[in-house]
């Protein structure tokens, strides 16, 4: 299940935290009330306007959150016992899309 399109994240709404389809429903709100022993069936009937694609949509965001965190987490342990020309190598591998300059 793609989280994109789904899961909106702006600035001024909720603190700028992880929010459903634009709503004021945040993925951690939604994760708390499964996590707390409500049903999705429970979720969804307390919630109307949520979907079952936006619960799937939740879990997906935070299970590639938390993979995130992972590899970054193993990353810095990695990091920390390299010199610093790996680290520059390791950090570009890893980070293709930041811009290069030259000098």
């Amino acid at each position: 299940m793609s989280y994109e399109g789904i899961i909106t994240i702006e600035p001024g709404k909720r603190g700028g935290q992880p929010c459903v389809r634009g709503m004021r429903i945040t993925v951690y709100d939604v994760l708390s009330y499964l996590a707390a022993g409500m049903s999705e069936a429970e979720v969804l009937h307390d919630f109307p306007y949520l979907t079952h694609e936006d619960v799937l949509a939740c879990l997906s965001y935070a299970a590639e959150r938390e993979h995130r965190k992972l590899v970054v987490n193993e990353l810095r342990f990695s990091l920390n016992r390299t010199s610093p020309r790996i680290l520059f190598i390791v950090f570009r591998t890893c980070s293709p899309d930041l811009s290069t300059s030259s000098g």
